[in-house]
């Protein structure tokens, strides 16, 4: 299956840059200088991943990405943000926006075609091992689902993207035990690309954060110093 990747740049001679190393690499694109063209191209056709630039002319690709992540259609689909911006809250602003990985400009194409790699692999399943659960949540590999599953209540599905899904999935088949933040680095994002630190804990809010409508939020915990874990048995009730 070849990828499609839909890149949102207004800048014409870098959005070819891009293109240029994307195909050669062998994916699909398409090319978007405004965000209305890509919510057309999008309505089209949903891409397997998005390379969105921060500052594009009206509508900015934080503002972009909030609007993605808000809808069914587009909730799951990886994004990609290019910025020159290099400050660490411009980087978490970024990743709160939705985006699941940034490459702060001028970047190395090289870097680039791996990072995109990193994120599709991403979307790929982890080794199946079954139907997981821990407490109320339950994940099924087989068919990418999770819901909640309180007693007295109906089944809730939750909603997640794709580092998150894996980030969860990595959790629900090594429970109880406490994971740093370089073990979920290397076991979620691989260690083909570099991650700061500071992403996977913007990840495990936005983890927690779909995790909360459903009260499951309080499985995963923080234990200072030392990382993280997911536990049947939370501290919190």
């Amino acid at each position: 299956m070849t990828h499609h990747i839909l890149i949102v740049e207004d800048e014409p001679s870098i959005a070819e840059l891009i293109a240029i190393n994307l195909t050669h690499a062998g994916y699909k694109v398409e090319k978007a200088m405004q965000t209305e063209i890509a919510i057309a191209l999008i309505k089209e056709s949903v891409p397997s991943m998005i390379i969105l630039d921060w500052m594009m002319p009206g509508k900015s690709g934080v503002q972009f990405a909030k609007e993605l992540r808000a809808q069914e259609r587009t909730r799951g689909l990886p994004i990609l943000m290019l910025t020159a911006k290099s400050e660490e809250v411009d980087k978490v602003l970024g990743l709160d926006s939705g985006a699941d990985d940034y490459v702060i400009k001028p970047f190395s194409p090289k870097e680039l075609v791996a990072r995109v790699r990193a994120l599709l692999r991403r979307q790929s399943p982890m080794e199946d091992t079954g139907p997981l659960s821990i407490g109320p949540i339950t994940l099924d590999p087989s068919s990418h689902r999770v819901l909640a599953v309180w007693s007295d209540l109906e089944p809730k599905p939750v909603s997640l993207g794709p580092t998150e899904y894996r980030l969860l999935q990595f959790f629900m088949a090594n429970p109880e035990r406490v994971h740093s933040r370089t073990n979920l680095r290397d076991n979620v994002w691989g260690n083909e690309v570099y991650i700061e630190q500071r992403t996977v804990d913007v990840h495990i809010k936005r983890l927690r954060a779909a995790l909360a409508p459903v009260d499951c939020d309080r499985f995963i915990e923080t234990v200072r110093g030392s990382g993280y874990r997911i536990t049947k048995t939370p501290t919190e009730s």
